[in-house]
């Protein structure tokens, strides 16, 4: 199983060797300039097993990376053995799924970052990957300290290469550039005239200047070594220049800050000034939200361009006039014209309606006071005779009958609603002798009262 894990893994990397190969390392560079002849050139080809180290654990998306870190520093941790089975290793990563723990061990295993034994089959970490986790592993632990300057880790490395004898102009130089890079940065904030700016500028030239005074005492080490070639000395000596420039900008922050402390401005004698109230601001995430209950309306700006102007002036011009004919007298006045109430027809059809049922619905019309008026009637006989479209219009009124919800409410449809009559519908249809109107449905309109409430008003 091992083996086809790791002959698909070598085929799948194979395309990848391909591409590298056609992709040569010349054919980035000008076609009368041989890569061979630069020398940065030379010393990174010398240092290709390293550098593919770093490949193996770094190609490919963030995951990936993730996941062979993880893998290696898991087994590198472990300082009771140097070897390691296969079985151990399921057991210790038992969180990882077999199929990608297999494919991170064979990638590991085919770029030196693991040792196979086969004789004892076992897995052993090799020396360098010791060496790379170490370096990640610096770097890991200044990134979560609290080093604003970003100095410490620089000078950790030009620390440890002092000694143990083997600084190089290289670790020198990038010191020298993070040194350049901090002066410069302050040189900017100093010019910005920004308080907040300065003092957050200042707190870190503070933390830089720390680092400095550790780094002193390497610097004299390394120009007193007489081992150290002249470049190292060099180096040495322009990165104690930067320290000096970096040391007399104390003065610079101060005056910046004398400077604006002078053209502070106080809101009358409460002690409070601008920079106080400013920073009172910073500390709320939504400006907005101030305004909460302190402005009624949103202020409008106005705008003034010519033509308003030009408007503006000629009323001004014409006011004299305007005031010579009020003075004259009022015009005489004139009766107001008649209107016709033009009302929507629909409304008076309902209260037609609702009056020829609110007839229906009177007691009197009934058997118990008049014998010959009927309790229920055909639908037909309520809605004719109409046109078509008042009928249809009486029709979809019907349902609003005994509907508690609309006889709550205000209104004519309130008030039909509110009507003792019950709507029967069938569905069966009859036909009708009517010129507008030739079927309708069976149904009819009954009144709803109770006993009680006939005799009610019979006897008053």
């Amino acid at each position: 199983m091992i083996d086809i894990m790791a002959s698909a893994a070598a085929a799948a990397e194979a395309p990848n060797i391909e591409h590298d190969h056609h992709d040569s390392l010349q054919a980035h560079f000008q076609p009368n300039v041989s890569a061979d002849e630069i020398e940065q050139v030379f010393h990174l080809k010398r240092a290709q097993p390293l550098l593919q180290v770093f490949t193996t654990l770094f190609h490919g998306g963030f995951d990936g990376v993730l996941v062979r870190l993880l893998v290696l520093r898991e087994l590198a941790s472990d300082a009771s053995t140097s070897a390691f089975s296969r079985a151990d290793i399921n057991t210790r990563l038992a969180y990882l799924l077999p199929e990608s723990l297999e494919t991170v061990l064979v990638r590991l295993r085919s770029n030196q970052l693991l040792a196979w034994d086969a004789q004892q089959a076992v897995y052993r970490v090799t020396p360098m990957a010791r060496n790379v986790l170490s370096a990640i592993d610096s770097l890991l632990a200044l990134g979560q300290s609290a080093d604003e300057a970003e100095m410490g880790f620089l000078l950790s490395q030009v620390a440890g290469a002092q000694a143990i004898g083997g600084v190089s102009v290289e670790q020198l130089q990038h010191l020298l550039g993070r040194l350049n890079d901090l002066t410069e940065e302050f040189a900017d904030a100093i010019a910005s005239g920004s308080e907040f700016l300065l003092r957050a500028s200042q707190a870190k030239w503070h933390m830089a200047c720390d680092w400095v005074e550790k780094g002193s005492e390497i610097l004299r080490a390394i120009t007193s070594d007489e081992n150290a070639d002249g470049a190292t000395h060099r180096a040495a000596q322009a990165i104690g220049r930067a320290q000096s420039a970096l040391l007399n900008m104390q003065g610079m922050f101060s005056r910046a800050l004398n400077q604006i402390e002078r053209q502070r401005v106080h809101l009358g004698q409460s002690g409070l000034s601008t920079t106080d109230i400013k920073r009172w601001l910073l500390l709320h995430e939504d400006l907005a939200s101030l305004a909460d209950g302190a402005i009624d309306q949103p202020v409008v700006p106005l705008f003034i361009t010519p033509a308003e102007m030009i408007d503006v002036a000629e009323t001004e011009l014409l006011a004299d006039r305007a005031s010579g004919v009020v003075s004259g007298g009022l015009p005489t006045g004139t009766d107001a014209p008649t209107t016709i109430n033009d009302g929507p027809a629909m409304q008076k059809e309902l209260d037609d309606w609702l009056a020829r049922l609110s007839d229906f619905a009177t007691l009197g019309n009934f058997p118990s006071i008049a014998a010959e008026s009927p309790r229920s009637i055909p639908i037909q006989d309520s809605l004719l005779p109409a046109s078509f479209a008042i009928a249809s219009y009486r029709a979809s009124m019907l349902p609003l009958l005994g509907d508690a919800s609309e006889a709550s409410l205000q209104g004519a449809t309130a008030d039909l609603a509110r009507l003792p009559i019950t709507f029967t519908p069938t569905d069966e249809m009859v036909q009708l002798l009517d010129p507008h109107v030739a079927a309708m449905s069976i149904a009819s309109l009954s009144l709803s009262l109770s006993l009680d409430s006939e005799s009610g008003p019979a006897d008053e």
